[in-house]
This record gives structure tokens, sequence and C-alpha cells, in this order.
């Protein structure tokens, strides 16, 4: 088994344990600490309440707020903006100055040349729910068997990581009948990916396997799309001419801004 794997494994079996109450308390609390979460944001608040460190990985936030303007594009999660731009004669950007091929991300043919691109990423004190930036319907999702390497961005800046990892593909469509792509990247300790809308999807696959919904799945902007169970990144692509990039943070919220389609 490869070693990152492996590791996952052993790491996502302890914080599935559910240990003595006193003993999870203060796991949970150290965890808390370590990682200056301010739980204030979460229901429960207590991380005492929490029977696993993973259920508090995945804790639910108490109020997120959504923009109603059906041509704005948010933040699907918590993150940190580390890179963004124009995708250029088929690269894109992993974080500056460590650039690849798009498909050696996304296997197949996505017509995205000249589009844009926004790569987020989710720390292990950040909330690891993500959610629809804009309302979709998602076509088609393609699992990609891979790696599991930090994808923290110092790591990022010393090898190429976004097309060796796990990943899960998402082809969407706005409302506007164009094409768009949400990509979740598993990392280290990451060893699952879940997507809310289809269980077939938090299986581990040896191979790239792909489906396709004859009958599209329909969400709505701010409906919850999946999870990670520690922190990893969530990658946007969007195709030439139909959006504009409006964000002007380096960390985003949940619901914050990114762009808009038009």
């Amino acid at each position: 088994m490869n070693p990152s794997r492996l590791l996952s494994k052993i790491v996502v079996k302890i914080a599935r344990t559910s240990f003595p109450k006193s003993i999870q308390c203060f796991i949970n609390r150290l965890y808390v600490k370590f990682f200056d979460i301010d739980m204030s944001e979460y229901t429960p608040e207590d991380p005492c309440e929490y029977p696993t460190l993973n259920d508090l990985f995945i804790r639910h936030k108490k109020y997120i707020e959504f923009y109603e303007d059906e041509d704005i594009v948010v933040s699907p999660s918590d993150s940190l903006v580390i890179a963004d731009g124009e995708i250029e004669d088929g690269y894109v950007y992993q974080i500056k100055g460590k650039k690849y091929k798009l498909k050696e991300l996304i296997p197949y043919e996505t017509k995205l040349n000249g589009g844009y691109f926004i790569n987020l990423y989710l720390s292990p004190r950040d909330y690891h729910r993500y959610h629809v930036p804009v309302d979709m319907e998602i076509v088609k999702a393609t699992y990609i068997p891979g790696e599991l390497k930090p994808v923290k961005p110092s790591q990022l800046e010393k090898e190429l990581v976004f097309p060796k990892n796990k990943r899960i593909v998402l082809k969407c469509k706005d409302k506007k009948e164009r094409y768009f792509y949400f990509v979740a990247v598993g990392a280290m300790i990451v060893g699952k990916i879940h997507m809310n809308f289809d269980e077939r999807l938090q299986k581990d696959y040896e191979s790239v396997i792909t489906f396709e919904y004859e009958t599209p799945v329909k969400l709505k902007k701010g409906d919850e799309l999946g999870r990670f169970e520690f922190g990893s990144s969530i990658l946007l692509f969007f195709g030439p001419e139909h959006f504009k990039y409006l964000n002007q943070k380096d960390y985003v919220e949940v619901g914050d801004i990114l762009g808009e389609i038009y």
C-alpha cells in the first residue's frame, strides 16, 4: 500500500474512535487549542460534546450567509486563496511558480482554455464542509485515485501535487447553460472525500471511474455539497468569457463572493 494511504487509514481510524469521555475531551480540546479554532461559530460549541475527533473535524457552522443574486459565485468553503488566474495554453498554476497541464488534473477534454481558475486551500482549522458555489447541475462525476500528499502551501511550492493526488472532478452546468468544474483534492490524512449526492463516490477505486447522470443532479447555491475529513483543496475552473473574478481577499469564508457569471 502507498505509504501516504497507509498513514491516512491509521489516522482516520484513530479519529473515528470514540475514547472514554475524559480522554476524548482532552483530545478535542487540544485540537481546538492547537489550531486556534473559534468554537463560538459552531454547534455544539463545547469540544467535549463531540464523540470522536472526526465529528469535531466535520462540525457544523451555526449560520452561513449566501448572496441571493443567481449570477454571484460564492466561496464553497473557508479557505486560503493560494492562486487564481487565466487558463493559458492549457496550463494552470498550483501556486505561484508551479504550473501544470490541466489535462493532467482532469483526464478528458474540458475546453477551458482562456477561462479562469481559483485554488482554495482548507487548513486543518477550517470548516471542513463545502457548499454549492452557484445554482448548478452536475452532469458527470469522475473519481481519480492517487496519492495523498500534503497540500499546504509550503509543500505546493516544492512539488506538483494536485495532478498526483486522489481527487473527484465534478462537471457542472450553470443556469446560463455553461460548463464549469469543481475539483475536490484529497490530501495527507484526507482518505475520504464525501459527496452528499452519490454514495458510490465514497468508495475507494483502484482506477479512474466516471458516473454520468442522464438526469442531472440539480443543486442550489448554499446547499451542502460534501465534506473533507481533515483539510484539503478545492479547485474551480470556469470557461472563457463567462466568469469575472471579484474577490480581493487572501482568505475567504464560505459564502463570500468570489466572482460572477455573465
